[in-house]
């Protein structure tokens, strides 16, 4: 007797056809890691994500290794992903903080790239050194070059919900910062909760006063933690709005050296248990996404927070073991 499928397809009207998802485990799913991963087991994990089928995966960040150890091999990597595209149409977008960094991911052929704002002045002043409007203007000559040479931007903007210094943060204020940074000239804006305390309304309200503010659904991605278990709620509220590029971390890794509050990102393998479930193509394999969260937690010495993992994967593995 077969076995029927799970999770079973049960689509919910009104929803988009496809998502794509936005795979960060790389970069912001490894930044935060305490010991230094070696780079050839970075680029055997994108290689991976790339054959479970992820076609955007976020790469690294070309950001002083003084401030992010974790990624200061950039310059070693990149390179080691040409093979990515022998596996489909992948784009390996990586983050810029400045024009020094924006010239040394250009120099090894980059595409597409992302800066990261932020909608608070306490977490602008922490990570980037900067009143919020300083970081704009810092970001201003990066996204006119990258623009100029046809490569494609991204810009994050953290602490759209809840800043752990300020706490509750306006909507305005997020939509304020959101507008600047695409009329930078953005291609795509990602709306992060950094500390994880959006609700669904708070998300439906955000992505109202966005579009009334002229910035387009089709233009936004959304970025949930998942320190109050939100995650999944917040990207369906996103969902029935419209947004159809949704962030996550494979395995649920990662957090922010800047918010000691951040926790771990919506998981990959959660995320299209979801969309699987909802009868939404995301052309990824769960079987296989599963399978390298499993793999990278052997590496990483800890098991996967991701509970689609855990429940897909046998009690010895790795993402079991405490």
């Amino acid at each position: 007797m077969s076995t029927r499928p799970l999770p079973m397809t049960v689509p919910v009207p009104g929803l988009p056809a496809r998502v794509r998802i936005h795979e960060v485990g790389a970069r912001d799913g490894l930044q935060n890691e305490k010991g230094i991963v070696p780079t050839e087991v970075k680029a055997e994990f994108i290689r991976r994500l790339a054959v479970a089928g992820l076609t955007t995966i976020e790469a690294t960040s070309f950001v002083h290794p003084k401030w992010v150890p974790q990624l200061a091999d950039a310059e070693d990597l990149f390179p080691l992903l040409g093979e990515i595209a022998d596996v489909g149409d992948v784009s390996l977008p990586v983050l810029v903080p400045n024009e020094r960094g924006l010239d040394r991911a250009l120099a090894l052929g980059a595409r597409s790239i992302a800066v990261f704002g932020s909608a608070t002045e306490t977490f602008a002043a922490r990570n980037l050194n900067r009143t919020v409007d300083e970081s704009l203007a810092m970001f201003e000559p990066v996204v006119a070059r990258a623009k100029a040479d046809r490569v494609r931007v991204r810009g994050y903007l953290s602490m759209c919900f809840g800043d752990p210094w300020e706490g509750a943060v306006p909507v305005a204020q997020v939509v304020r910062v959101a507008k600047a940074l695409m009329d930078l000239g953005c291609d795509e804006l990602s709306l992060g909760d950094t500390i994880g305390v959006a609700t669904p309304g708070h998300v439906a309200a955000l992505l109202t006063a966005l579009n009334e503010a002229g910035v387009p659904t089709e233009s936004i991605g959304v970025h949930f933690h998942d320190t109050y278990g939100q995650a999944l709620s917040n990207t369906l509220a996103a969902l029935q709005h419209g947004v159809s590029t949704v962030d996550a971390s494979a395995g649920g890794l990662g957090g922010c050296p800047y918010a000691r509050s951040a926790t771990g990102n919506l998981a990959t393998e959660d995320l299209v248990w979801m969309l699987d479930g909802l009868g939404i193509e995301t052309g990824v394999d769960l079987g296989a996404l599963t399978a390298t969260s499993a793999w990278l937690a052997g590496h990483l010495g800890r098991p996967s927070p991701s509970r689609t993992v855990r429940a897909l994967t046998p009690p010895s593995s790795p993402s079991h073991k405490e």
